[in-house]
């Protein structure tokens, strides 16, 4: 009788153990050896547009505070899955544009589409759109909030971009799960302009607004 619980219960931890294994860490299982760096750590190679904005430290990408701009990666990207690591200040305003042209007549929120790279929490953002919070496709769909580190602490995000499915992924939880379609034939809930929809291909690109923000760890895997 002994024996057999001790196989029952060896059994089952085999179960548990592996059952952990293949559980994902994030949101979508994409194995992280697959992703190709889009900043060397050093400098601005591989970047253009704003590259007075911006500046390489310590393996970081810095937007300078009371400056930034729009910084574009060389190269465009059509469907993909963009991971990086970020560290706000109080106030900070960035984004994540993707599908930008290189030179756009409007904000790459509008002539591509943005994520929006925000604290928030900040008093001067109390009375934001709904669309306008951390991790919202700008002007086109909120995100869920409540899962931002607390201001100088580093957050982890994933972007990931196939088709019209527009998925961002917080710290290990999806804040935003969102098909483009409807906005591109009805219309965005800002009720503005976006000739960005229409574009499958473009530039990454990060969006500055005057406030000092630290990006490490920028890599991407373009989807078939």
């Amino acid at each position: 009788m002994l024996q057999f619980t001790t196989r029952k219960f060896t059994a089952l931890c085999l179960l548990a153990f592996a059952s952990l294994a293949v559980t994902p860490l994030i949101a979508e299982e994409h194995c992280d050896s697959d992703f190709v760096s889009i900043f060397n750590g050093k400098n601005l190679d591989g970047w253009e547009g704003a590259t007075d904005g911006y500046f390489a430290k310590d393996g970081m990408l810095i937007s300078k505070k009371d400056s930034g701009g729009n910084l574009f990666t060389d190269k465009e990207y059509k469907n993909f899955v963009l991971r990086f690591d970020f560290k706000l200040e109080p106030g900070a305003n960035n984004g994540i544009g993707f599908h930008v042209p290189r030179h756009p007549k409007t904000s790459p929120a509008y002539a591509g589409k943005e994520i929006q790279i925000l604290d928030d929490t900040a008093k001067k953002y109390a009375k934001l759109q709904k669309y306008q919070y951390h991790g919202s496709l700008y002007g086109t769909a909120p995100a869920k909030r409540g899962h931002l580190k607390p201001v100088g602490e580093w957050n982890t995000q994933e972007l990931l971009v196939d088709g019209n499915k527009v998925k961002v992924t917080l710290n290990g939880t999806v804040i935003v799960d969102f098909d483009m379609t409807d906005a591109k034939k009805n219309g965005t809930i800002d009720h503005k302009d976006h000739p960005g929809l229409k574009r499958d291909k473009g530039h990454i690109c990060l969006c500055g607004h005057g406030a000092k923000i630290e990006f490490k760890n920028l890599r991407i895997k373009e989807l078939k």
